[in-house]
């Protein structure tokens, strides 16, 4: 059976999928295109990682986004053409700056412009060289998240050999690439560019030397080495690398790929990819261009800079389906990535798992819990939200997931962490994330003499929903007061209960966090902050 180790698929969804609308439905038809036309009975679907730096949230996106494609793929097809799932590392590139991230930049100085599998590992943990260590974080990740895929490293195929029939046509072709490459590049990178980087073979460089003879016959490279000594080497066998843009096309071709994502800051480039592919006899293959994330600046993550969240600091705020919701949202449209994300992203995950086992006639697939999930994402019962979480662990000062229980149970009789583990994992997610982002930032401030009027109000009229669990009975009377009050907007209200009682600018829906964290325990609050013994 084809995709055997996958998660099997849905028949009744074959149906709907040749008319589903999500993303990934619109690019898995590029490649049933691109087979019906080769003629080919398998489909490859590959993503490139680049481990010049730690693994950032980018990079998961790659897999997690090709995943997505590659299920709707799979039901466009019946689940009858087996698929696989390449994740590439470009680990033969030299490493031309020192990432600022690693822990002692001086040490790694001498090995500049030495491959990244023959950079020492700077950070430990019994890893051969840095790129095996980069490596490994990436698998790690993805092992952890239940990715089906085969990872590739570009030394290992370098040095087996499965470039060498490429590379000897990269050989052949030697005059057709430059005039590709020649065009883009600046008269004084003309003189000395050549798409082969020859692994000098006294300081094991990548060296960025002009060629002064291609034999294309025995498929060899003749240049300067560093001391100026005249070398020759092999392109096969792990000698040579190509630069990184005839690199890419070479290797489309040399593996027959049929689908590959790339970042916005390659777009203006996969027109040279496509064209080297198919100076090497291949097909380019079919192409999705994602908009880059950005930091809480603005500006562009690097894996270098570190200015991004990593894949670990999310996985301690949150589940990890809800990173993976958000690769899933507008991946055309740059968003910023930082952890004042989080929470929204977790919640939205949850609506979308509930509202998926309420729709019928095809709408799951348009449904982004469908795709994180390639399939069905099972069910959770989540009683209480994790903005809620997060407001009550503020108004608690919890430190400790049982203090939180306490208010669970009472607000939802009978519940557990045993018999919900789901809300359970939220619980310690929200205890981390309040300590490490929200006390930090909480500034309480003195109610004004307006706001004390509707405090003392608000304060007396709870009392007739004394033990009351009732959110909407209780967001109607908070509704209630600030009107009496002449709070116009009315927002202007609600912003006052949180930076008042909460030392935050915004919340959840305010009656709902009163039935959590208890009618008796808000009244004790607005007494605190009516005294100003809060902050």
């Amino acid at each position: 059976m084809p995709n055997e180790n996958l998660p099997p698929l849905d028949p009744s969804l074959f149906a709907p999928a040749q008319t589903a609308k999500a993303w990934p439905f619109e690019e898995a038809r590029k490649v049933v295109a691109r087979l019906e036309k080769s003629g080919k009975d398998h489909a490859l679907f590959e993503t490139g990682y680049g481990p010049s730096g730690l693994p950032h949230i980018g990079t998961f996106g790659e897999v997690a986004r090709t995943t997505m494609v590659r299920t709707a793929f799979r039901l466009l097809t019946e689940d009858k053409i087996p698929t696989r799932l390449l994740c590439f590392s470009d680990d033969m590139d030299g490493m031309r700056k020192i990432p600022d991230n690693v822990p002692d930049p001086e040490a790694l100085k001498p090995y500049l412009q030495l491959p990244l599998t023959a950079v020492p590992n700077p950070f430990g943990g019994g890893f051969e060289s840095f790129g095996d260590h980069n490596n490994a974080m990436l698998r790690r990740f993805l092992d952890t998240f239940g990715f089906d895929y085969e990872f590739a490293s570009a030394t290992e195929y370098y040095k087996s050999g499965k470039f060498d029939d490429a590379l000897m046509h990269a050989a052949e072709r030697f005059d057709d690439i430059m005039q590709v490459m020649l065009p883009t590049l600046g008269a004084e990178r003309q003189a000395t560019y050549s798409p082969f980087l020859p692994i000098s073979p006294k300081s094991g460089r990548v060296l960025y030397v002009p060629m002064k003879h291609v034999d294309a016959k025995n498929g060899t490279v003749t240049f300067d080495d560093e001391d100026g000594v005249e070398t020759t080497l092999p392109v096969t066998g792990g000698h040579v690398k190509m630069q990184w843009k005839p690199d890419f096309g070479m290797r489309w071709a040399a593996l027959d790929v049929d689908f590959e994502m790339f970042g916005k800051d390659h777009q203006t480039n996969a027109v040279i990819y496509d064209r080297i592919c198919a100076i090497l006899g291949g097909t380019p293959p079919a192409h999705f261009v994602y908009e880059l994330f950005l930091d809480e600046e603005g500006q562009k993550i690097s894996k270098s800079k570190g200015n991004g969240i990593t894949i670990d600091e999310w996985l301690s705020y949150a589940p990890t389906e809800s990173l993976a919701l958000y690769m899933f949202q507008k991946p055309r449209t740059a968003k910023r990535l930082y952890f004042d994300v989080i929470p929204k992203a977790v919640d939205e995950y949850y609506s979308f798992v509930e509202a998926f086992h309420r729709q019928g006639d095809g709408a799951p697939l348009e449904n982004p819990a469908f795709h994180i999930h390639s399939g069905d994402p099972g069910r959770h019962d989540m009683p209480v939200s994790f903005a809620l979480l997060l407001n009550l662990v503020s108004a608690a000062n919890a430190e400790d997931s049982s203090v939180l229980w306490g208010f669970i149970s009472r607000y939802v009789p009978g519940a557990s962490p045993e018999n919900h583990p789901e809300l359970d994992r939220l619980v310690g997610y929200a205890i981390r994330y309040f300590h490490d982002f929200i006390r930090p930032e909480k500034a309480f401030r003195a109610p004004t003499d307006k706001e004390r009027e509707a405090f003392a109000d608000l304060n007396q009229r709870l009392a007739e929903l004394e033990g009351s669990t009732d959110g909407e009975a209780i967001q109607n009377l908070v509704y209630e007061i600030g009107k009496a009050h002449q709070f116009e907007p009315l927002r202007d209200w609600f912003k006052a209960l949180y930076q008042v009682l909460l030392g935050q600018d915004q919340g959840p829906r305010f009656g709902s966090f009163v039935a959590l964290y208890g009618v008796a325990e808000t009244r004790a609050l607005i007494g605190k902050a009516l005294a100003g013994e809060l902050g």
